[in-house]
């Protein structure tokens, strides 16, 4: 809504997250329209450069925090960097040059970067170091000191595969905005990997399991079926709880 978009699509086959006790609900969503750009990760081609932008994590962040009490790292998630971002991208000319853009979403970079090598067939390689700098420091101590692998979350950073010199261009253009971002790795002909380059040595850069803040407290608690028509009263007001939300949100990311 705030991005001025009707109707968002994508999976959400999560609904609820970790913490449903139960029985849970899933559904998807989807969009009808008209593309004359898409950016898709198929579309990446050997020399391209990956740039991404910095990042405080989202929903598997703030639950986390929650979880283990860092409250203060729950207020860096609420931030409307990402959409700004990639607004600004979308409507420049730089548009029609990138390659592929996406965010680090599930999975983390291990994840994103996996799922790229193997659509495009290219060999992409990530430097640690760089990525590392990208995230917010507040973030970083939490998932450090949780032994969270950084590189396993979504950080809620944007990324942008293109040629050097449009590369080059997102950049300035984010720059003016207050955006920091910064080139973390390359595109190479070869064999279709993911390479993490840490200390200087090139590693296998794979997924590996789904972090969930909230896993261990399901194991404490027992599940209890509940009369139909209770559920479907409880589903309708949980609807009216998630729209009043959703306002209360949106008011604080206007100021």
């Amino acid at each position: 809504e705030l991005a001025g978009v009707p109707l968002v699509s994508g999976s959400t086959l999560r609904i609820g997250g970790d913490m449903v006790i139960g029985d849970r609900m899933t559904g998807c969503v989807g969009t009808v329209g008209v593309a004359e750009h898409i950016t898709a990760r198929r579309k990446a081609a050997p020399g391209d450069q990956l740039l991404m932008t910095t990042g405080a994590g989202g929903g598997t962040v703030a639950t986390t925090a929650l979880y283990y009490g860092y409250h203060d790292v729950i207020e860096k998630t609420i931030n409307l960097t990402f959409l700004h971002a990639a607004d600004a991208i979308l409507k420049s000319e730089l548009l029609g040059s990138i390659h592929a853009m996406t965010d680090v979403t599930n999975g983390g970079l291990r994840g994103d970067v996996h799922e790229m090598a193997k659509t495009a067939g290219l060999r992409f390689i990530v430097e640690e170091e760089k990525v590392r700098g990208l995230i917010d420091p507040d973030v970083y101590r939490m998932l450090y000191e949780l032994e969270i692998d950084p590189l396993g979350v979504s950080v809620d950073a944007l990324l942008v595969i293109a040629e050097p010199e449009t590369i080059y261009g997102v950049q300035a253009l984010l720059s003016k905005m207050g955006v920091e971002s910064s080139i973390i790795g390359r595109v190479e002909e070869g064999k279709a990997e993911p390479v993490l380059v840490r200390n200087g040595r090139e590693e296998e850069f794979s997924p590996r399991f789904r972090e969930a803040a909230y896993t261990p407290l399901k194991k404490l608690v027992e599940k209890e079926e509940q009369d139909f028509d209770y559920m479907k009263n409880q589903v309708d007001r949980a609807a009216k709880a998630a729209i009043e939300k959703k306002t209360r949100i949106i008011k604080k990311l206007s100021h």
